[in-house]
């Protein structure tokens, strides 16, 4: 795992995607049609979005576990303003304000505090999912624009999702962002050591609240997407989304332990859990199956690195003592 575009953790998520694709072809006649694939994107797409700040996140030594909260508080905001007659345009700006500023909250309450952003973000999960339901108790806001399912339903061309572009497009800009600028590397080098970057001149305060406030941003583009789609806001909107986004991230091969991750692996395994996730259903395995699933490959993905690393310090040692 390392922070170079393209390595072995990415050349092994290629083979297991290609695997993937092999066995759910094999088990489904359904799974290979392009129409089927294409549109299987809309069960992953949102979560994928987020997965790119997490990314971000993770390499710096941080965490955001409250992203679906936040999902959820930034489309129930959009309901309420919705029941009262807000245009197209004003909902997407409440949308992306709303996350955007649960985003800047995480990372200022972070750094004021100086406690690991894990124990901050399940606090804040808990808050801002408890305002979501306080605010939208038993119903369910329906009332959207006219238009406002263009984002979450909408083909381009025919054929290609607005929301499958959408994200290419993101993944394609916080991939130039991460790997080829001076804001990339200074992320890395937080990741790696932040008292060492701190004392080479990098601002990690201001780096830290810029990549929470990031992830509040996109979990609001996808919280405008998820309710374009569904066309409703209820009580249990992106329940569960947390452990499936940090599971893309960490299988991506962005360490846990910061400073290494390539936003090429985190694509890559956004379509693997993706593609399985679709295989897995046509084959009528049940969704509590599915997150089993997902939980395994989440402790694996955390559990190989760590296991490869300690069998490269034996042979290392074992060589030096030869």
């Amino acid at each position: 795992m390392k922070s170079g575009a393209f390595g072995a953790w990415e050349v092994a998520l290629l083979i297991l995607l290609a695997a993937v694709i092999v066995l759910m072809s094999s088990l489904s006649p359904y799974f290979l049609d392009l129409y089927n694939l294409i549109d299987s994107t809309f069960s992953f797409a949102e979560k994928a979005l987020i997965a790119l700040p997490m990314a971000l996140l993770i390499i710096a030594r941080e965490i955001d576990v409250s992203v679906a909260s936040i999902v959820a508080l930034s489309a129930v905001v959009m309901g309420v303003v919705a029941e009262s007659g807000a245009g197209l345009p004003i909902l997407v700006l409440v949308g992306l304000f709303t996350g955007t500023l649960a985003g800047v909250l995480n990372g200022v309450i972070v750094s004021a505090l100086g406690v690991h952003s894990i124990v901050v973000t399940i606090g804040t999960l808990s808050l801002y999912r408890g305002i979501a339901v306080s605010i939208v108790g038993d119903d369910a806001y329906t009332s959207f624009p006219d238009g406002w399912s263009w984002f979450g339903q909408h083909y381009l061309w025919g054929y290609i999702p607005a929301e499958l572009l959408i994200y290419i497009v993101a993944t394609v800009i916080f991939g130039i962002y991460l790997h080829t600028t001076i804001y990339g590397r200074r992320i890395y080098a937080i990741g790696t050591n932040p008292d060492v970057a701190r004392y080479t001149g990098i601002n990690v305060t201001r780096y830290r609240i810029w990549l929470f406030a990031l992830s509040g941003l996109l979990s609001g583009l996808a919280a405008i997407l998820l309710t374009s789609r569904l066309g409703s806001v209820r009580l249990n909107i992106a329940t569960g989304w947390e452990l499936q986004v940090i599971t893309m991230v960490v299988l991506g091969g962005v360490g846990i332990a910061g400073g290494t991750g390539t936003i090429i692996g985190v694509t890559l395994a956004v379509f693997l859990i993706g593609f399985l996730t679709f295989g897995l259903s046509l084959i009528n395995v049940p969704g509590l199956v599915l997150n089993i699933y997902i939980g395994l490959m989440l402790i694996g993905a955390i559990a190989i690195p760590h296991l490869m690393g300690r069998l490269r310090q034996k042979m290392t040692a074992s060589r030096k003592d030869a």
